[in-house]
């Protein structure tokens, strides 16, 4: 398939950065300080740590295919028809993702927001937007997150500086008392959403990348600002709503939003969080509608992945509608389903594969020795 737009080092560093953030910036909180409690920043600086981990991964896999998707990758590591397997069912993944991020967006926006607008109507405006941008090309893709960026940034900035009065440092505190256990399942949970998720920028790098081998540092610093963004949220989520309100909200940073309340002046700027959270999962279900579209056009050998962001994302809609029942039960299948699956397609494939690329070139170079 030919790649017809090419993105720069520093616009895939911003990719990063909102594909970290995604859809968590409004609930992040709440699965971590359930889990970790008010330990939960631990575990997020762990989280981190081991995210570099990842994009070293990431990057030492792609780097090693120039030009290559994940996709194209599997077919030459794995052979023609497991290769095939293998790609279906991780295009399949990112497809169901993106259904998922979907449904977030519209049970966000009906119960929040616009309670009396059908989420059939949401849905289908908002993927009609995503649709767009896949069409145009990855390149348009990563145009428009340096244009928005910057007032993701801003916003940030004035969320923080409007919160911080606040902070009540003793909700915090005791510090190191909740276990190893629940800190350790707040750090799968973390990578989870944050770091294993960013297996779908394989579909992205280093294919799309016009200077590949500077990507590294890009990958790095994105996850890094990123997950240094979360650590914030949640921190705050505990030091001024307090860990037990914090576990029970299902999007806390929204309520650290109403919290604001300057001279009787400045309140109630939530609007400028759910601003900020629908930029960032815009992005997330894009590159994820993006890599499906494109796994599924590059398994079934279609020149253009173009002609199936139509029907891809009707089937979209309606996944989103029946993925789940509720957000409460959606919630609940984060361990027992959504943990396991990143883990295959986001660490254990990966390092198959680049196990299987050494394994190969070993024996390559002891062949051409003896000859």
């Amino acid at each position: 398939m030919q790649k017809d737009g090419k993105i720069s080092v520093g616009q895939l560093s911003i990719l990063v950065i909102l594909l970290t953030v995604g859809s968590t910036i409004l609930n992040a909180p709440t699965g971590l300080i359930t889990y970790a409690r008010q330990d939960a920043w631990v575990s997020i600086i762990v989280g981190i740590i081991i995210g570099m981990l990842l994009m070293w991964l990431y990057y030492t896999l792609g780097i090693r295919f120039p030009d290559m998707t994940l996709v194209e990758i599997n077919e030459k590591l794995l052979g023609k028809w497991l290769g095939k397997f293998v790609s279906l069912f991780f295009s399949f993944c990112l497809f169901i993702i993106a259904a998922t991020l979907l449904f977030f967006l519209g049970e966000f926006l009906t119960v929040q927001i616009l309670p009396d607008t059908p989420i059939e109507v949401i849905l289908i405006l908002f993927l009609l937007i995503i649709i767009q941008g896949v069409r145009h090309g990855i390149e348009t893709v990563a145009r428009a997150g340096e244009i928005l960026f910057p007032w993701f940034i801003l916003l940030f900035i004035i969320f923080i500086i409007f919160v911080s009065p606040k902070i009540e440092i003793q909700n915090i505190q005791p510090v190191f008392v909740t276990g190893i256990k629940p800190i350790i399942s707040a750090i799968l949970l973390y990578l989870d959403f944050s770091c294993l998720s960013l297996i779908c920028l394989l579909m992205v790098f280093p294919g799309y990348i016009q200077h590949p081998k500077q990507a590294f540092k890009a990958l790095i610093i994105g996850n890094l600002i990123g997950g240094v963004l979360l650590l914030i949220i949640t921190i705050l989520s505990i030091l001024v709503i307090g860990v037990d309100n914090s576990a029970r909200q299902l999007y806390p940073s929204y309520a650290l939003a109403r919290k604001i309340n300057v001279g009787g002046f400045v309140q109630r700027l939530e609007a400028m969080l759910a601003i900020m959270w629908f930029i960032s999962l815009y992005f997330k279900i894009t590159i994820y509608f993006f890599g499906s579209a494109v796994g599924f056009a590059q398994t079934l050998n279609i020149k253009d992945y173009r002609p199936l962001t139509l029907p891809l994302g009707m089937i979209l809609v309606i996944l989103s509608l029946i993925i789940y029942p509720n957000i409460t039960y959606s919630e609940s299948t984060s361990m027992e389903v959504w943990i396991p699956l990143l883990l295959t397609i986001g660490m254990f494939l990966p390092l198959l594969l680049l196990c299987l690329d050494l394994i190969r070139k070993k024996i390559n170079t002891k062949i051409s020795a003896k000859n």
